[in-house]
């Protein structure tokens, strides 16, 4: 067994046995066609592991804090799906290129007062980055959670991620590529 079926093992028995905020129970896992679906209105595909999340484990509702966004349809707590909120965002950063949301990085979980947890979708192991928009700008929103899904994925299995208590006041480094990816290259 590879070190990413022992992992999805993991995260699905955690899956069925939490639930997070507002979610009732564990949403059916997605079929193919709704991930092909939801990379051809991305137009990009989603990194394996976090395919596999959807279309082995369930269409959100299991991760930290408020769950994995679903792909298209709306939680219970009426945030918007995955695919729409990244296609808003981009959007959104068409109309005030000051706050552009970087090609390819995909909105998976909401940690409340506008902070997602993101999956850059372009790096080789789908590094995770923190949207906290509450700083002063753009190039201060962005940090580096985890290297990695499988990491971050880990952390929340070990309770040993940023938002847990025992790691309270863990800094995280910002995101080095926001300017490259956003174009959004700035005099400081």
């Amino acid at each position: 067994m590879t070190e990413n079926e022992q992992l999805l093992d993991r995260v699905a028995e955690q899956a069925r046995n939490t639930r997070p905020w507002g979610w009732p129970s564990l949403p059916e896992p997605v079929e193919e066609v709704t991930l092909a679906r939801a990379e051809a209105a991305l137009g990009f595909p989603l990194p394996p592991l976090l395919a596999a999340l959807y279309l082995r484990i369930g269409d959100g509702g299991f991760g930290p804090e408020y769950g994995l966004l679903p792909l298209f349809d709306s939680p219970p707590a009426g945030e918007p799906a995955a695919v729409a909120q990244y296609l808003a965002n981009r959007e959104s950063g068409r109309k005030d290129p000051d706050w552009s949301w970087p090609e390819g990085v995909l909105p998976i979980s909401h940690w409340g007062c506008g902070m997602y947890a993101c999956v850059d979708c372009r790096t080789s192991q789908g590094a995770v980055l923190l949207y906290e928009p509450n700083a002063d700008d753009a190039d201060h929103a962005w940090y580096v959670d985890a290297p990695g899904l499988a990491q971050w994925l880990r952390a929340w299995l070990d309770g040993t991620g940023w938002y847990e208590e025992s790691s309270e006041g863990a800094d995280l480094a910002p995101w080095p590529d926001f300017s490259i990816r956003t174009g959004a290259l700035r005099v400081s």
